[in-house]
């Protein structure tokens, strides 16, 4: 019987029923390396569903340049210099236009703003990213969000009448935990790698896009982000709250951006994947069945090239992004890293592979090449869980991020865990989620707010009930 991707898409949502219904309405605002978003959800208070109201897109590399004066903090993959002024304005004019093509008022219509960013390559240390977080804050302050939409509430008095019914804010408050998993921060209170935020928010909203489809993704749970650089969480089956015990870093989509830049169809230094591919219909099952050994060949020496293993301890940055292996020592947590030799070293061999692939058999391999490729580093990233025993009996998996779910990545991704023998019925303990990150805004905002649906739950054990009780008796403590 041929496995069956779950595939978790929102259906659409009526502007009359955001007015009228209880929709708590948040907007995830992301700059990452290749892409800045604002993609706005409504959660209905009563059924515990999101969905997604809008998502305004736009190219990082299109940030305005510095001017005189302003100090560069950091750079995308690609080199591209920010500001904290641009990157302000950046985020204030993404947060507007997605507001207005909405028809909903960014004072009184948006009840909540989460910020974060994948853009962790051009800097040095994980800390450092704190302060582009403001900068984010910043874009959001200016575009008119009142700084109580962007900070926990402290009181239920403090959130909107509409929505005090559903908070259990009285009950319990928000002590970190997102969708029923605490973050690993070590006793210097430093995150072990730059990107953790984004791995947090992915796999809440993978938790909450897998209420969609038949699958129970709750702990223990492994997520992975294909951005365009890696991020994604192994966790426990602990109670109440499941520990964060693996972490994945380094390199996503930046590896199909590096194929793609070879064929000089885009920029061979700013072109992403995403360009040539959105819309672009995958090679047919004709096509695949007569050039399979060629994109077998090809898919293999690109894997030569690419490093997916346990990050060294010596190591203090993976894949570009900065890590701290002492501190995820400290708490025991084990890092996955996906390189291209060492931070990045070989991404010009993939881009001459590319070109090579391109020149010889044309863009429809270059997408069946890059299809296989990316398969194959799910299942290597998951190899590696496995043999650092962080793989349970009732896991599930979630990918999320274009790297990881477009064309036939999903299909290849089942058929390869399926040959590891995981577990029986592969393609029911997997899905595959559009916009985790935005969606784990959503949740993170519920979590601040304490706006629980105990009656479609996020956080517990697979197959378990509400945690809410345990909770209540662990702060009671």
């Amino acid at each position: 019987m041929a496995l069956k991707p779950r595939i978790a898409e929102s259906p659409h949502v009526r502007l009359l029923d955001l007015k009228s219904k209880p929709f708590f309405i948040v907007a995830s605002v992301e700059v990452g390396n290749t892409t800045t978003k604002c993609i706005l959800t409504a959660t209905n208070m009563d059924t515990g569903r999101t969905h997604i109201i809008n998502k305004v897109v736009r190219m990082t590399r299109d940030v305005r340049p510095p001017k005189k004066g302003e100090v560069v903090f950091g750079r995308t993959l690609t080199g591209v210099e920010l500001t904290r002024e641009s990157i302000a304005e950046l985020v204030r004019n993404t947060l507007i236009e997605s507001l207005e093509k909405a028809s909903l008022d960014i004072k009184t219509d948006l009840h909540f703003v989460v910020r974060s960013t994948g853009v962790v390559a051009g800097f040095d240390s994980p800390e450092e990213v704190g302060e582009f977080i403001r900068a984010l804050a910043e874009g959001c302050l200016i575009a008119g969000v009142p700084p109580k939409n962007m900070t926990p509430p402290m009181s239920i008095s403090n959130i909107p009448k509409k929505f005090q019914k559903y908070s259990k804010l009285e009950k319990v408050i928000f002590d970190g935990a997102v969708a029923g998993v605490v973050p690993p921060i070590g006793s210097t209170g430093v995150e072990i790698v730059a990107n953790e935020m984004e791995g947090e928010l992915a796999t809440a909203g993978i938790k909450e896009a897998a209420k969609l489809t038949d699958v129970d993704f709750r702990n223990p749970c492994i997520s992975i982000d294909f951005g365009t650089t890696l991020d994604g969480r192994v966790t426990s089956p602990d109670l109440p709250y499941a520990k964060t015990i693996g972490n994945f870093c380094g390199y996503a989509g930046a590896i199909p951006d590096a194929i793609i830049r070879g064929s000089k169809i885009v920029d061979s230094r700013l072109g992403t994947a995403l360009e040539v591919f959105e819309g672009e219909k995958p090679p047919s099952f004709l096509t695949l069945k007569m050039k399979a050994k060629v994109i077998e060949e090809y898919a293999k020496r690109v894997h030569e090239l690419i490093v997916i293993e346990k990050v060294p301890e010596d190591r203090k940055r993976y894949g570009s992004v900065p890590v701290s292996s002492e501190g995820a020592k400290e708490v025991g947590v084990t890092l996955i890293g996906c390189d291209v030799g060492v931070n990045g070293s070989d991404m010009g061999k993939l881009s001459a592979i590319g070109m090579e692939i391109c020149k010889t058999h044309g863009l429809q391999i270059v997408y069946a090449v890059i299809d296989e490729v990316m398969a194959g580093v799910v299942c290597r990233l998951v190899k590696v869980a496995k043999e650092e025993s962080m793989i349970f009996e009732d896991t599930t998996i979630g990918i999320t991020g274009r790297a990881g779910i477009t064309g036939n990545k999903p299909k290849l991704i089942l058929k390869c865990l399926e040959e590891m023998n995981i577990a029986p019925k592969i393609d029911e303990r997997v899905v595959f989620v559009d916009d985790g990150l935005a969606r784990g805004a959503a949740v993170m905002a519920r979590c601040m707010n304490s706006l629980g649906t105990p009656q479609n739950p996020l956080g517990g054990r697979h197959g378990g009930k509400c945690i809410l009780g345990q909770r209540v008796q662990l702060q009671n403590k």
